[in-house]
């Protein structure tokens, strides 16, 4: 598949600009939230109709179906669980027929590599153009308009999105990471730094706590050094203060990791690392933590070395 020719108009160059964002969970409420409040046109859909009705005092529009919500729209986002539920309501038989010639859908799901690539091939038999552009920053970030997103497809396609989805600074930092597909490699790749970043930070502060220092002081004391990370600040301090509320759910750091291990041994590559926190991920969701925040990966670790 080739991209869309470099001549490709921006979003913005389109008068009274019309999104469909479908799928108004933990990301898609705040990320249609900001689209909203930048005077963007936003048209709401979700499968629980109350959570997209939270919209409407933002000025969204909240459609009845998918096939409603995309009908005219000039860029459709989609998130929604996995690749399974992204193919049931993009190819869906009247969500595809709603869907216009050269309408840009951006599917911010994460997904598998190879589902990608499917759906931008379904699409663009269609004639409607397709970029994968899963996200990283968590609730947090889709907040604060501060997600990092990574974007595979036609370049032209990328250039098209970027105008409304970056330099608005309605959403994040947009990067082209490469083709179809590219872009859920990448995220991928983000949860399995992510998903054993939280297991180091995890095991690393239960190993002092339970020889007797200070949990919150021994992650005061790596800030600023070489162990210092984004999931030493935040994820550290919510072990630290033992608020596993979900913001990103155990279950779907799970299902990231499995996503990569699938895709990594479809390639060949080797991941042992990536393979031991998947079994650990597993066996805390198995012992009840699946809808807790991932960093309760925490708990898991300190039920197996007998701490409270």
């Amino acid at each position: 598949m080739t991209g869309q020719s470099a001549t490709a108009p921006s979003l913005l160059a389109t008068p009274a600009v019309s999104v469909a964002v479908l799928g108004i969970g933990l990301m898609g409420f705040p990320m249609a939230r900001r689209l909203c409040e930048a005077g963007v046109a936003v048209r709401a859909w979700n499968r629980s109709r109350a959570k997209a009705e939270r919209l409407l005092p933002f000025g969204a529009s909240v459609c009845d179906s998918a096939a409603d919500a995309v009908s005219g729209a000039d860029l459709v986002i989609t998130l929604v669980e996995n690749g399974e539920a992204v193919e049931a309501l993009l190819l869906g038989t009247a969500t595809l027929d709603a869907l216009r010639a050269g309408t840009l859908v951006v599917d911010m799901s994460s997904i598998l590599l190879a589902q990608a690539r499917g759906h931008a091939a379904s699409l663009a038999s269609r004639l409607v153009r397709h970029i994968d552009a899963p996200v990283s920053g968590g609730t947090v970030g889709a907040d604060a308009g501060t997600l990092a997103i990574m974007a595979g497809g036609g370049s032209a396609d990328v250039e098209r999105a970027r105008p409304l989805l970056e330099l608005l600074e309605l959403l994040g930092r947009l990067t082209h990471v490469g083709p179809y597909g590219a872009g859920q490699l990448a995220k991928l790749a983000n949860q399995m730094v992510v998903g054993i970043a939280i297991g180091a930070v995890a095991k690393a502060l239960l190993m002092c706590k339970k020889g007797g220092a200070d949990m919150g002081r021994v992650r005061q004391a790596m800030t600023g050094g070489f162990a210092d990370s984004c999931i030493l600040a935040l994820h550290g301090e919510r072990m630290v203060q033992r608020d596993f509320t979900k913001r990103a759910a155990m279950a779907v750091q799970l299902k990231d990791m499995r996503n990569a291990l699938h895709t990594a041994q479809g390639m060949g590559f080797d991941a042992p690392v990536t393979t031991l926190f998947e079994q650990l991920f597993a066996q805390a969701v198995d012992h009840g933590l699946g809808d807790l925040d991932h960093s309760a990966l925490f708990v898991e670790l300190a039920q197996r070395n007998s701490m409270r």
